[in-house]
């Protein structure tokens, strides 16, 4: 069975979001990045980086252990033939997508997360940059989704993973849906997916109980 190793957080959920889509068996195993295990010797054995999530899965015999959320979306998509076109512009549209998550939305909004409520000092410079970058990035996704159903076209992909993932932590950047009525529609229709549901359960009770 595939094992996962996340917490609550938005890179984590992507990936049990995209099994319970795909409906691949799985097991959830916590790693609790409030009190520092991500950097304990027995995980980085798994990442020498030191993040969430990682996957464990068994190919042809061979243990597979993979990081980086991007990296395991694609994985699984292409195990499974699910929420990724096999081919052309459609498929090139949604690696569009995850390059842009990558590279813009991820950093801007876990760096707007940093300084707003994790820095050690206040940086006032550093929170209104990425604060301001992630609020410019809203703007595009709403922008796009008034031609289309979802992030890369009328079909909900992995893309759709990528993005739902941190617009589902917004509160905790003090972002907002207010006024980006196409965005908001999109995130609905996201969060409303069973699949999506029962992935935010199993990953929000990884969380110790106070």
């Amino acid at each position: 069975m595939i094992e996962v190793h996340a917490f609550a957080t938005p890179n984590s959920v992507k990936v049990p979001i995209a099994l319970e889509e795909i409906e691949l068996a799985y097991a959830l195993k916590p790693v609790n990045v409030r009190e520092g295990v991500q950097r304990a010797p027995a995980f980085m054995v798994l990442n020498p980086n030191g993040k969430v999530p990682v996957l464990v899965d068994h190919v042809d015999g061979e243990r597979l252990v993979l990081t980086e959320s991007a990296a395991i979306l694609v994985y699984l998509a292409e195990k499974t033939g699910k929420l990724l076109p096999e081919r052309g512009a459609a498929r090139a549209r949604v690696f569009e997508q995850l390059f842009f998550h990558a590279s813009g939305m991820s950093p801007a909004f876990g760096n707007a997360g940093f300084f707003k409520r994790s820095s050690p000092e206040p940086q006032p410079i550093a929170e209104a940059r990425f604060t301001g970058e992630a609020e410019r990035i809203l703007g595009l996704l709403d922008s796009k989704l008034a031609n289309q159903a979802f992030a890369a076209g009328d079909d909900f992909t992995i893309a759709d993973v990528a993005h739902f993932a941190w617009l589902w932590r917004r509160q905790f950047l003090g972002l907002t849906l207010d006024g980006r009525p196409n965005l908001s529609r999109w995130y609905d229709a996201v969060a409303d997916r069973p699949a999506v549901q029962r992935a935010i359960a199993r990953v929000e009770a990884l969380v110790p109980a106070a």
